[in-house]
């Protein structure tokens, strides 16, 4: 009989608590399921060519597919040069091109307060840092980095060339909040 109530208590102690809230196996299985195995950024040193591998070193995206590879560890998107025209784009593990990053000194755009600037369709919209999800839908003719919460943006402005530099010019400046709603400047 000892024996029995010692193999009750120690079955109810390993019982996952959402089954006996009533979730059922496949439910519990979704919520704890793994993430995908992280693809690390390898470089060349002789070339400067970056790829992916997995962690035992199998190669997942070759040397030669993009100028140059930025996100260290890819789980489920990462930002690349492409080869052909020299854009930061962001892509998935199919190497779909989800989006274009914003082009900034040179480099992909920095992220600010929790975001970075894209491109889509020749409008700039927002992304987050972490998981390059879009925030703000690209609308935008000119925006700026977050800072404070928001970002100053225009649907209607001009680019003027001041020798290498480029300024955005507009009279119909907003405020937008993180979560795409327009504000005032205060």
């Amino acid at each position: 009989m000892k024996y029995i109530i010692l193999l009750m208590i120690a079955f109810t102690a390993c019982t996952d608590a959402s089954q006996k809230d009533g979730a059922s196996q496949t439910e519990v299985n979704q919520t704890k399921a793994p993430t995908a195995e992280p693809w690390i950024l390898v470089e060349d040193e002789s070339t400067g060519l970056s790829s992916y591998q997995t962690k035992d070193g199998e190669i997942v995206i070759p040397l030669d597919t993009y100028a140059k590879c930025l996100t260290d560890t890819f789980y489920t998107k990462a930002i690349v040069m492409t080869k052909n025209d020299y854009k930061w784009v962001v892509i998935d593990r199919n190497q779909k091109v989800e989006y274009e990053v914003f082009p900034y000194d040179n480099g992909p755009d920095y992220p600010s307060d929790g975001l970075f600037r894209i491109i889509q369709n020749g409008k700039i919209g927002y992304a987050d840092a972490t998981d390059f999800k879009v925030v703000i839908d690209p609308q935008f003719d000119c925006a700026y980095p977050f800072e404070n919460g928001k970002a100053m943006v225009s649907k209607n402005c001009s680019t003027i060339t001041d020798g290498d530099h480029k300024i955005w010019k507009s009279d119909e400046w907003q405020f937008v909040n993180k979560k795409g709603e327009f504000q005032s400047s205060k």
